[in-house]
């Protein structure tokens, strides 16, 4: 589990399933991920027991629950796609519209990157979403990832080509920018499309 003043993120949880499905139903929070809503209680089932069954030290996606401290409730998750060379990853993230424009997303995303470059040693993180999704792309270029191109026309998603703009973060940027380390969290420590 990683922490930080007002999060933890952890395992997902069977208690988990009514507010994910809740907070993925949400078309605004659906509108540039993969999926379809409404997310059924039976879908978001499943995803918690898939969800549940990752291991983070493993290559392949984990998915972090995010929780908030002080009220003890499901907020958001975060996905790390691990490579099989164990150096490189990729990362997406989802939130409740209740909890968005507080900076709990960008607390979390930074405990995972700290998690990921400092502890786990990684090289390098990146991270793509819909050209369309600004506050996505503000939020990585916020904790430090820089734009490393544009696929335009890229992905049809939802009866629409879209563009995608890619990021990437390296460690050394991490390191020499302090990243993270003056943000709220700095203290602490899906098969999902990782188009946040």
């Amino acid at each position: 589990m990683l922490e930080t003043p007002r999060l933890y993120l952890r395992r997902f949880r069977t208690e988990d399933v009514p507010t994910l499905a809740s907070y993925r139903s949400d078309p605004e929070v659906a509108r540039y991920q993969s999926w379809t809503v409404p997310v059924s209680a039976e879908a978001a089932a499943s995803l918690v027991r898939r969800f549940t069954a990752g291991d983070p030290e493993r290559p392949g996606w984990f998915q972090y629950a995010v929780q908030h401290r002080a009220e003890g409730c499901l907020i958001g998750d975060v996905g790390v796609n691990l490579h099989e060379n164990r150096m490189q990853a990729d990362l997406g993230f989802t939130f409740a519209t209740r909890w968005q424009g507080r900076g709990h997303a960008t607390e979390a995303v930074c405990a995972v990157l700290r998690e990921l470059f400092e502890r786990r040693g990684l090289r390098r993180v990146s991270a793509e979403c819909d050209a369309r999704n600004t506050r996505s792309a503000r939020l990585l270029q916020r904790v430090g990832f820089q734009r490393e191109g544009l696929r335009r026309q890229h992905t049809w998603i939802k009866g629409e080509w879209t563009d995608d703009l890619l990021y990437g973060l390296l460690v050394d940027d991490w390191g020499r920018r302090g990243a993270g380390r003056d943000s709220p969290g700095a203290a602490g420590a899906t098969q999902d499309a990782p188009r946040r």
